[in-house]
């Protein structure tokens, strides 16, 4: 008799090779096309770590959503969609056209938008369409994570988040009896008598610190949490989270320069905003305990249903 044992789904023997190798070649590929891209994007990194630090690890964080999801993405052989190469070769000459193109295209946020393109095309085109019902999530949380925004792309919240910093950590400065003043986005502490201002400038709004915890609760969303309300609510709460560590931060800076003016500048201003992402992260994880403990499904009565 003719066994009617399911296949285990998992890509045939000759079939793995071929697809690691092209996806080994379009990597390459990919890496030598948006070099200048990807280096651009490591040197911001690096250069400013208390901003953008952090998009250096998302990719690696992608590839662990990628781990979450491999059952079901070995499920069943990967079927190429060749016609997704139209993607592919649409986001690279969007690419081409950012860079070459005129002056006004010439920016890395839109340039991004032909790497995600390409990156998507070349994706589903090797791994079919059923592959990429389950890796969109983690292409598009890199593709959107990873990059660095700029001050043109964030400049209406940017003022808002700065007059709201601005205003908060001078109103914990007079709390703690710290004699302070306070004129727009500029905070003068006072010590016998000498002045010590403390500018909240555009780079101090607190901005960044949004897109990295934004980044965060996406990942603890998607990983620890069911039910679109909690997601939500887990994803929004980047927003007041990196505003109050903003203002500690700020404040913190304001009684450093009491001791010394130049705490509040250079790179001992970096490090004390680097300083306060572990206390920010341990917020953060206290709001998901919160949200999953405040909003229980109700599972006995879904099932009932």
């Amino acid at each position: 008799m003719m066994s009617t044992e399911m296949p285990t789904g998992r890509i045939t023997e000759p079939a793995a090779p071929v697809v690691a190798g092209l996806l080994v070649v379009l990597l390459a590929l990919g890496t030598a096309v948006f070099f200048d891209f990807l280096r651009q994007q490591v040197a911001f990194a690096i250069s400013q770590p208390s901003d953008w630090g952090h998009t250096l690890v998302i990719p690696a964080v992608g590839g662990y959503l990628v781990w979450l999801r491999r059952e079901a993405l070995l499920a069943e052989p990967f079927r190429p969609c060749w016609s997704a190469l139209l993607v592919l070769i649409g986001g690279v000459a969007w690419y081409v056209l950012c860079v070459i193109g005129p002056k006004p295209l010439f920016h890395h946020n839109l340039q991004a938008v032909g790497v995600t393109l390409a990156l998507f095309g070349a994706v589903w085109a090797i791994l079919g369409t059923r592959a990429m019902r389950v890796l969109w999530f983690p292409l598009l949380y890199v593709c959107i994570f990873s990059q660095t925004l700029s001050e043109r792309l964030l400049s209406k919240a940017t003022f808002l988040l700065q007059d709201l910093a601005a205003l908060g950590a001078y109103g914990l400065l007079l709390v703690l009896g710290i004699d302070a003043d306070r004129s727009g986005n500029t905070i003068t502490v006072l010590s016998d008598g000498v002045s010590h201002p403390l500018n909240v400038a555009e780079a101090c709004s607190g901005m960044r610190m949004v897109v990295a915890f934004t980044a965060l609760g996406t990942f603890l969303a998607a990983t620890q949490m069911t039910g679109f309300i909690q997601r939500s609510l887990m994803v929004l709460s980047a927003i007041p989270v990196a505003l109050v560590v903003n203002i500690l931060r700020i404040v913190t800076l304001g009684i450093l320069s009491l001791a010394d003016s130049n705490f509040a500048s250079g790179e001992f201003h970096h490090f004390v905003g680097l300083l306060w992402m572990l206390p920010g992260l341990v917020l953060f994880l206290g709001i998901q305990w919160v949200i999953n403990n405040l909003m229980v499904e109700d599972r006995g009565a879904r099932h009932a249903v």
